[in-house]
């Protein structure tokens, strides 16, 4: 007789599972990298291969038509082989050719992001900010469009703190990287008056646009945040966290231009965020110090003495940018230096939201392609059906299908939003 077996142990077996889940997605993921890697290296050969045959034969545009058309004959039905795409792929090699430093990061970001960088930069460092940004944060295509349309390259790099010589060497590059020098808030509906109260409380109503502004990296954990001391209290205008620096990030609004005492203030409340609400395995509270306008030299000279990591900021609620900025930038030197800097950090924290949209992708992206070969589009409906998920799952990866390139969102019919392959 065999020996008796024991009854499962939930927990114990909870564990076993989702140890033998990660091991599978890992291995989706490092595949999942591994094709993408391989199809860029695709899309440069033959953009590389369209460039000689022009140069040597003297050949017109109408080759890269014909291509096209001659690819389908052989192979009929395959995608991203279009005309249009072979031209992409023709600039895609033209583009990054004489810049060998970024030639190697390129292979790290999908197609979908390597068209918008270069379709929308050209300076090589500014590339190489939004290429390094969005492998550091997994962005998907929509928030590196969003990104570069709202100049987070100049505003990011012309901003101003003291956290060089406030924070620990380890977090420096990342909390720099967190404030930028000027914020766009257009997405306020607020009069040419208003005071710092309605100005607050008008992005507490914006919560989702507030955050995704500042940074996809931010939670909110309160606005008017007490504090106490001595049965006297206190308030932060917005009380934030970044989960990447383990950091409570206090920000404080002002509606007139930047003045000296404003640094006094925002370090006795960094101090008492730190005494009484801090962990002990988080880093130093940050502050940031919101305002209309700044004298830079005023600013400068106000943080040179503060004893606690602040950064000065402007906003505004227009997506004008101020001209001036364009000669306030670092020099190329100190740019470079910062994009090493990112470099390193990358290297010691995780990918956790990009690892997150590669799993979901290695899922589901065949079982959509196959399901669209055979039926012209999907609904959140079908989508639940044939992957096995919640509505709210579904609605998740769709859009993640579609920030990625997969999927195209056509409208709706009836009760949904339908999907069709993006051509």
């Amino acid at each position: 007789m065999g020996k008796k077996t024991k009854k499962i142990d939930l927990a114990i077996y909870q564990t076993f599972f989702e140890n033998v889940l990660n091991c599978i997605q890992d291995s989706q993921y490092e595949a999942l990298l591994a094709a993408n890697q391989k199809l860029i290296s695709l899309y440069w050969d033959i953009g590389e291969k369209i460039v000689e045959a022009q140069a040597a034969r003297n050949w017109g545009t109408e080759v890269v038509s014909k291509l096209a058309e001659d690819i389908q004959k052989v192979l009929p039905g395959i995608r991203g082989f279009s005309s249009k795409n072979l031209w992409r792929m023709r600039k895609f090699y033209t583009f990054y050719v004489d810049k060998p430093e970024l030639k190697i990061l390129i292979k790290s970001i999908a197609w979908t992001h390597n068209l918008e960088i270069m379709t929308k930069c050209q300076d090589n460092l500014q590339c190489e900010f939004y290429i390094r940004m969005t492998i550091k944060y997994g962005w998907t295509k929509n928030v590196l469009v969003h990104q570069i349309e709202n100049r987070a390259y100049e505003k990011t790099l012309s901003n101003q703190t003291n956290f060089d010589l406030k924070l620990p060497k380890e977090v420096r590059t990342q909390a720099k990287l967190a404030v930028k020098d000027e914020y766009v808030f257009d997405f306020l509906d607020l009069g040419d008056k208003y005071n710092e109260r309605a100005l607050e409380k008008a992005l507490i109503l914006n919560v989702e646009s507030f955050l995704y502004e500042i940074g996809n990296m931010f939670t909110f954990v309160g606005s008017q945040y007490r504090l106490e001391i001595n049965d006297k209290e206190y308030f932060i205008d917005i009380l934030l966290y970044h989960r990447r620096l383990r950091s409570l990030i206090a920000i404080e609004l002002k509606i007139g231009t930047f003045l000296p005492e404003y640094i006094g203030k925002m370090q006795f409340y960094l101090a008492l965020l730190d005494d009484t609400v801090r962990l002990e395995e988080e880093n130093p509270s940050i502050g940031i110090i919101l305002c209309k306008s700044k004298d830079k030299t005023v600013v400068e000279y106000a943080l040179r003495e503060s004893k606690k990591p602040i950064g000065v900021a402007t906003y505004t609620v227009t997506p004008k940018l101020p001209k001036e900025l364009e000669t306030q930038l670092p020099t190329p030197e100190q740019i470079a230096k910062l994009l090493k800097g990112i470099e390193k950090e990358s290297q010691i924290t995780n990918r956790k939201s990009q690892e997150y949209n590669s799993k979901i992708l290695s899922k589901a992206k065949q079982k959509v392609i196959e399901y669209l070969d055979q039926n012209k589009s999907i609904s959140n409906q079908q989508y639940q059906k044939l992957i096995k998920v919640s509505k709210r799952q579904a609605s998740k990866e769709l859009k993640i299908l579609v920030d990625e390139g997969i999927l195209l969102k056509v409208g709706t019919k009836g009760p949904g939003t339908y999907y069709t392959l993006d051509p």
